[in-house]
């Protein structure tokens, strides 16, 4: 039981003891961890301070970033939207120039067409013609072989003329 209840020296000694230390402890020690527990408080207190700041910067720097990412979207979208009209006056101009040339190619093998036709023609008019006069030859050969049919046939032409 004597460690249950311990004597009047020893609790006057243990008293004596930590008086001791508490007093040395308040003279030296308190200030240096007081002073330190202050510092940290402050550093603590700087740090939440920068903290928020960046908090406040980074949301700015977000709100900021969004509106540019919109502003790329616009300018991407006009750019999406300025090359689709380039290309469908590229496409349109293309095709009415293709037009065009389908129409002047359609217009001179129209007019070689004809060229060819109004030759062939002509070249079959000459062939008609000379063909014409090689039968009369023939026929007039045969038909005037005789020396009186041929004096006859150039009284005949003569007085035909005469009338006309």
């Amino acid at each position: 039981m004597q460690l249950l209840t311990p004597g009047l020296g020893l609790i006057v000694w243990t008293l004596l003891a930590f008086l001791v230390v508490f007093f040395v402890l308040k003279k030296f020690a308190w200030p240096a961890i007081i002073s330190g527990l202050g510092e940290r408080e402050k550093t603590i207190a700087d740090s939440l301070a920068s903290a928020e700041k960046i908090k406040a910067e980074m949301a700015q720097m977000k709100s900021e970033h969004e509106a540019l990412l919109a502003q790329a979207r616009e300018e991407r979208a006009s750019l999406i939207k300025d090359a689709r009209h380039a290309s469908d006056k590229m496409i349109a101009d293309a095709k009415e120039k293709a037009k065009t040339e389908y129409d002047k190619i359609l217009a001179d093998a129209q007019t070689a067409i004809e060229l060819q036709k109004n030759a062939v023609l002509t070249e079959l008019k000459n062939n008609v013609g000379k063909l014409v006069i090689e039968v009369a030859e023939k026929v007039l050969r045969k038909e005037l072989s005789d020396k009186q049919k041929q004096e006859n046939y150039i009284k005949q032409l003569t007085d035909e003329v005469k009338l006309n």
